[in-house]
């Protein structure tokens, strides 16, 4: 059987507990999830045209790396 890879700092028990905030979460909650991230100034929203997605996701991953 193939052992399931995580991200570092990640485990099964971690993607258990995301999985259920998510799948619990109403969504009125959902929405006002969202709309705390758009206040949070530690955050920036950035528009990418789809096809440069791969491309952005590969600099940060080098970035995070």
């Amino acid at each position: 059987m193939k052992q399931s890879r995580f991200p570092k700092g990640w485990d099964e028990e971690r993607v258990k507990r995301v999985l259920d905030h998510y799948e619990n979460q109403t969504e009125d909650e959902a929405v006002a999830e969202d709309e705390a991230a758009w206040e949070d100034a530690s955050q920036t929203f950035v528009k990418v045209p789809n096809e440069l997605v791969p491309a952005v996701r590969e600099l940060l991953a080098k970035k995070v790396a």
